[in-house]
């Protein structure tokens, strides 16, 4: 069996190829029974966020091809517009890429949080698919376990980075002050919860969340004073709005060129600055055309998010090191498993030899034989029936001159060449 990871991300590919093979929260149990459908593949998860999409699976053989034809076809996209884009990592390299994503050291963003987060929903998505066996279950579960680890005992997540924050700390750039400003904040999860907090914390005048959820918009939007609203009003108060940031799910642009347009009017030309973090775009790439609008998508970022890597470097080295250990100990894990199924085979067949020789020992004593006949018939036959196979395979090794069965089979006997 070989582990697989195979996957596009934010260094391989552009955002326009990103969201095209996104594959979205209601599409993700038919993603994966479909992929785990395929005859190479034994167990099967995905992880797909704005910033990637990762196959990980246990197969038979390292079928990469077979995995590229999935992803290319689910999508109704031609696989040759994808291979150029993909990387892959067999075995211990998927072990080292899980953990190094989980510990976001992966990420576009080195040390942010968010990952190990979706990294756990997507281990729930295939446990709830019923496309999890024991292998990669173990390595999720082992994965959770490092990234914990790297929080605990290195510094990398101790400075407040990540695309939210990247977003909030562009836009200080462009306003300098944010306590006459309005954000208008499109979605409610992980990453407009950590955008709310940080524009918070940067005095922001007025919030409004907009969510398809509208209590769940209610609920966030109260934690920092704003107010909440459905994504159908989104129209009626995007002219209030200074500042949006957007990162939904949806398949679809939540705000369309001609909404800004309408909405400019109404604000008298005053800039937007705009942030469109979602994978498929939440704001339609062609606002960007339109005057006095500052739109940035997720690729955009990347400025802000170099200048802050420095402090996380030294930390993420520390992190290299417990991943480097921990890639050999669950192979260590994953090899002995094979060991298990040669241990119970093994098992299994000394037992059907006892099973026999008891047989013919209890018909002996059915039929008078001596008790001690039988004592002796059956302990010399059962010994011959264990030791016959190991030792004509000794015999062939001293012939052929194999020394290092020889030495095998001296440990796995627990022999020594004096006794």
């Amino acid at each position: 069996m070989s582990l697989i990871a195979l996957g596009i991300n934010h260094r391989t590919a552009p955002v326009e190829l990103r969201e095209q093979v996104a594959i979205s929260g209601e599409r993700m149990s038919d993603a994966l029974h479909d992929l785990a459908a395929l005859p190479v593949v034994e167990e099967a998860a995905i992880l797909s966020t704005c910033n990637r999409t990762e196959l990980y699976c246990a197969m038979q053989d390292d079928a990469l091809d077979a995995l590229a034809e999935w992803l290319g076809h689910f999508h109704h996209l031609d696989p040759a517009q994808i291979r150029p884009h993909l990387y892959s990592y067999p075995n211990d390299d998927a072990v080292r890429h899980m953990l190094r994503v989980a510990g976001g050291l992966d990420s576009m963003i080195l040390g942010e949080p968010q990952i190990l987060g979706q990294m756990k929903e997507a281990y729930q998505a295939a446990a709830d698919a019923g496309t999890l066996r024991a292998a990669l279950s173990r390595l999720f579960q082992h994965t959770f376990s490092v990234a914990k680890q790297i929080r605990t005992d290195t510094a990398i997540g101790e400075s407040p980075v990540s695309v939210a924050f990247a977003a909030v700390s562009l836009a200080k750039q462009i306003f300098g002050d944010f306590e006459e400003q309005t954000a208008l904040l499109i979605g409610a999860g992980e990453t407009i919860e950590l955008s709310a907090r940080h524009l918070n914390e940067q005095k922001l005048g007025r919030m409004v969340v907009a969510n398809r959820t509208i209590e769940r918009a209610h609920r966030l939007a109260a934690d920092f004073k704003g107010y909440g609203i459905g994504l159908d009003e989104i129209p009626a108060h995007l002219a209030e709005a200074d500042i949006v940031i957007a990162a939904t799910s949806s398949s679809e642009p939540v705000v369309t060129r001609e909404m800004v347009k309408r909405a400019l009017k109404g604000r008298k030309h005053r800039p937007v600055f705009m942030v469109d973090i979602a994978v498929p775009r939440d704001i339609d790439p062609a606002v960007a055309e339109l005057e006095d609008i500052y739109l940035y998508t997720v690729d955009d970022l990347q400025e802000v998010i170099e200048e802050n890597l420095k402090s996380r470097q030294q930390a993420a080295n520390q992190a290299e090191e417990i991943i480097d250990v921990q890639v050999a100990r669950f192979m260590a894990w994953l090899r002995a498993q094979d060991a298990v199924s040669t241990i119970r085979d093994y098992r299994e067949r000394a037992e059907r030899s006892r099973d026999q020789v008891l047989a013919k020992a209890q018909q002996m004593l059915a039929n008078g034989r001596p008790a001690q006949q039988v004592l002796d018939f059956l302990a010399h036959t059962l010994t011959n029936k264990l030791t016959h196979e190991p030792s004509v395979k000794i015999r062939q090794a001293a012939e052929n001159g194999d020394a290092e069965l020889l030495q095998a089979a001296l440990e796995l006997f627990n022999l020594s060449k004096d006794q």
